[in-house]
Parts: C-alpha cells; structure tokens; sequence
C-alpha cells in the first residue's frame, strides 16, 4: 500500500467516526419525516388477469395504454431500481454496516426495495410492457450488477446525493409521461422518498465537508464531471436515454438546473473560503465543466425545439394543402 493510499485510508476511517454522530441525527430526521406506504395499495388490482401459463391470454401489445416513450421510461427506471442488491452492497463497503451507518444501510435498502416492487406489479397487472421481455431485462440487468470501481466513502457520498435527486425527478416526470393516473400518483410516491433520501446523503457531505473541504471538493468535481446514473449498463441504455431526453422526462438541462446547480447551492461550493490549492484547483475544474454542460444543454433543447417545430410543420402541411 502507497503512502497515499495510507492517507485515504486514515481520512475514511476519520470521516467514518466523525460523521457518526451526525448520520445519528440525519437518521432521527429521516425517521421523523418519512411515512410508511404500503406497494400493494397503489396497484390497480382489479385490472389483473391470468396469462396463457395458468388457462389466460399472453400479453399482446394492443393490452398496453402507454405510449412507446412511457414504456421505455418506466422500464428504464424499474430495471435501475431491480439493481438493489448491488447497491446495497456498495453502500454497506463504503459507508459501514456497524452502529448508526448500519442502521441507515438497512432502513434505506429496505425503503428502495418498495420502489421496484410496486413499479413492477403495476406494469404487470395493467399489462403495460410485456412481461416476459422485462423479465429477461431483468436477469441480464441483475446478473451484471453495478460496480462504481474504487469510489471512496466521499466520492459515493457525493454521488448518491446528486443520483437520488435525478432519480427522483426522472420518477416524477416518468409518471406524469404516463397519462395513467394511477402510475402518476404511484411514481410520485416513489419520488417523495428519493428526495428524502437525497437529503440525508446531501447533509452528510455538507457536514463532511466542515471536516475535509478539499477532500470533499475534489469528491464533487469526480463525481459530477463523471456522472452516469447507475441503470447505465442496462441494455440499450444509450438509446432509452436518448428517446427520455427527447421526450424532456430527464435531460441534460434538467440534469444541470434541477439536479447539480441546486446541491452545489445547498454546500455553497463557489462560496467557500477554506479551500487550499488543491481544493481551488478542483474548484475552477467543476465551474469549468458546470459551464461547459450549461452550454450543451442549451444546444440540445434548442435542438429539441427546432425537431418539435419541424415535426409540427410536416404534420400541418397537408391540412394547409
């Protein structure tokens, strides 16, 4: 082991024990604020029919009510939430499964495994996607898992709080795409306790960040320049974004106005005074990189726009004609 991995060991052991009392109190917060819902009572029961393996009928694509885009955006977030497993794993190397980290790896797991059960019962009981290709999906999705390499504790804190608030708005804007008032209010649902959870990850930085702001700074700058939501590895994960973006459920403009800018207010990043060069380094490289995106998000809405204007204009052509 080199002698900076000896460092980043001994700032992770500190940053484990010093912040304890603060995931204490972050917990007792998250406790009193978040209520208890039950999956089964935001699915349509009713709607539920046997397929041809028990004497029924086998899904056929006229038996969904959503639209191509709301398929792929629902499939795209059921497949990310079905990776629990592994994120469970992830957070319990990082963080720690003793003492009040453990109790907050266990009651958000516990919390997140609603997410998928719920979302999948709903698609299968409307028969909104096929069921026998989203099972497929799954078992290659899952077998492949999620592995974020190397991250250290305050790199995956940084992470999750700017992911649990993107996963939260693509829940939002995905249940709204859906038409279904059902699934509306169901993903809105789900969208309460992301936030809450974005809350918790994003008060423990702000508070590690007292202890080692450069550290802490330079986590940001990583985790920001290099973000990826965790469903990426999914299959044709490139292509659903892209049909997602274009339908503005998640989008870059609403990855840099509604996700990044709004969590980097909250730590008063551009405002700090105690950064040494190190930390102002990664400083002017994330300012750099937040005004970079700014400008392609510009572009690809002005874009989205220009392709929305024409499609209208085709559409209008004959009925002028």
């Amino acid at each position: 082991m080199t002698a900076l991995d000896d460092t980043s060991q001994a700032l992770q052991t500190r940053l484990l024990i010093d912040l304890e009392p603060e995931v204490e109190k972050n917990l007792e917060r998250h406790l009193q604020a978040t209520k208890d819902w039950m999956p089964h009572d935001y699915v349509p029961w009713s709607e539920g029919r046997n397929f041809a393996f028990l004497g029924g009928e086998d899904w056929q694509p006229e038996d969904s009510r959503l639209d191509p885009v709301a398929k792929t955006a629902m499939i795209v977030n059921l497949l990310t939430e079905d990776n629990l497993p592994s994120y469970h794993r992830e957070i319990s190397e990082r963080f720690s499964r003793d003492g009040a980290w453990g109790t907050w790896v266990g009651r958000w797991t516990a919390e997140e495994a609603r997410h998928g059960t719920a979302m999948r019962d709903y698609l299968v009981v409307t028969r909104g996607v096929d069921p026998v290709k989203l099972e497929q999906l799954r078992m290659v999705h899952m077998q492949a898992g999620y592995d974020s390499g190397d991250k250290s504790m305050l790199r995956t804190l940084a992470y999750v709080s700017f992911q649990e608030l993107a996963t939260r708005i693509s829940h939002r804007n995905t249940g709204r795409a859906t038409g279904c008032p059902v699934a509306e209010q169901l993903l809105a649902r789900i969208a309460v306790d992301e936030n809450l959870h974005m809350v918790f990850y994003r008060n423990l930085l702000a508070s590690a960040f007292e202890i080692a702001p450069d550290d802490a700074m330079e986590a940001i700058r990583d985790e920001v320049v290099g973000f990826s939501m965790p469903g990426s590895t999914m299959p044709d994960f490139a292509r659903n974004a892209m049909t997602i973006a274009k339908a503005g459920i998640y989008d870059l403009r609403l990855h840099h106005d509604d996700v990044v800018m709004p969590v980097l207010r909250y730590w008063k990043v551009f405002e700090r005074n105690d950064l040494r060069p190190r930390g102002e380094r990664a400083r002017e490289e994330l300012a750099a990189f937040m005004t970079s995106l700014d400008e392609k998000a510009s572009s690809f809405v002005a874009k989205r726009e220009e392709a929305a204007a024409k499609k209208a204009a085709r559409l209008a052509a004959p009925a002028q004609g």
